[in-house]
């Protein structure tokens, strides 16, 4: 073989080893590129991620309007963050989110009140770096608007009484302002006429044949746990540790409010028309709305609790119970044994208005003496 050819082959098998040698250096750097943005963790947003904006298609609203407002949620951070939808307005408002004053004073907020469960991927949304998401809603569903005045509306999640959740960022917005001509407030669920009546002063509505016989067990153990807890807080009053627990401070007057609550809590289930609504496909365990008693709309969670014992169904008609203004007209500052016990300690006042240590308290599971 001559210099001349030799010289060719060589430089072509240099060429061909380069190329091979390049490759078998880049690949490693984009697959590990690739690997660490697929990989990269969504976080929960925090204070700063997400900015809010508030906006109103007009500044006066009759009484036969809706009083509607835009809430752009945009991600401003430079990562993906997600929170949860029930503290945002995506899936329209679950939760009291907004703060709506006249001349100071707060109109009522007459929505749904949940006892939410564990959070399920398709409870949070995701937010890409710079993807802002809209969302329209009637504030006069939910808030009351009798008074015609100019009322100043606020976004504030970060107001919000649940802080016992992942996902929940410290979403708030600036105020806009809009005269509202007054109008009386309509519940924005029909109130339809009970299903199959199962047991004294029990109807069920949207339920199933086996989901009926469901609630008439959890419904019967409820009122044992009433009855249960009416005769606990009948005996010699004292710092006993069921009550320190679930309901902080003791105080004659700190265990005479329980004593009550749970004796209108007893009463309702023993003489009033309670009505157990099954329509719900929420992922939480039930709502309520507390000034349209005695409907109890339970979700999905409900029905894979057991009928007693903690976070039970029994136990969950005993929080919603609880919430009916003419009742004990309980609010949801803490979810879950853990939070409801650290509240107790951090602030006791709340403790004793919280849903779910009535009925951790109702459930006693560990018992307590």
């Amino acid at each position: 073989m001559s210099l001349n050819l030799r010289g060719r082959l060589n430089w072509w098998m240099g060429a061909l080893a380069s190329v091979s040698l390049l490759g078998a250096c880049g690949a490693p750097d984009e697959r590990a590129e690739d690997a660490l943005e697929s990989n990269e963790a969504v976080r929960d947003a925090v204070a700063g991620d997400v900015a809010v904006k508030l906006s109103v298609g007009k500044s006066a609203m009759a009484a036969r309007d809706n009083v509607l407002v835009t809430v752009t949620m945009t991600n401003v951070s430079s990562r993906t963050v997600r929170v949860l939808k029930w503290h945002t307005p995506v899936d329209g408002l679950k939760e009291d989110l907004f703060k709506v004053t006249a001349d100071g004073v707060a109109a009522e907020y007459n929505g749904r009140h949940y006892k939410w469960a564990t959070p399920q991927a398709t409870d949070y949304l995701n937010l890409a770096p710079g993807e802002s998401v809209s969302s329209k809603v009637d504030l006069a569903s939910v808030y009351d608007f009798s008074k015609t005045a100019t009322y100043d509306i606020r976004f504030d999640s970060a107001g919000h009484h649940d802080a016992t959740h992942d996902g929940v960022s410290q979403l708030s917005s600036g105020s806009v302002s809009v005269f509202v001509e007054g109008r009386p407030f309509v519940h924005p669920e029909a109130e339809a006429a009970p299903g199959t009546v199962t047991a004294m002063a029990l109807s069920t509505a949207n339920c199933s044949s086996t989901r009926v016989t469901s609630v008439t067990t959890a419904f019967n153990s409820a009122k044992t746990y009433a009855n249960n807890a009416v005769t606990y807080l009948s005996g010699t009053p004292s710092a006993t540790s069921r009550f320190t627990t679930w309901f902080g401070t003791y105080s004659s007057t700190n265990w005479n409010t329980i004593k009550t609550h749970f004796t209108s809590i007893k009463s309702a289930f023993d003489t009033k028309s309670v009505i157990v609504d099954c329509g719900c496909s929420d992922s939480a365990y039930a709502y309520v709305y507390k000034n349209s008693p005695y409907r109890i709309y339970v979700c999905n969670a409900f029905w894979s609790a057991p009928n007693t014992g903690t976070d039970s169904r029994a136990g969950t008609l005993i929080h919603e119970m609880s919430h009916f203004t003419v009742v004990a007209d309980t609010d949801d500052w803490a979810y879950g044994q853990s939070a409801a016990k650290s509240l107790a300690t951090s602030n006791p006042t709340r403790a004793r208005d919280n849903a779910d240590s009535h009925e951790y308290f109702a459930e006693n599971t560990p018992s307590l003496p």
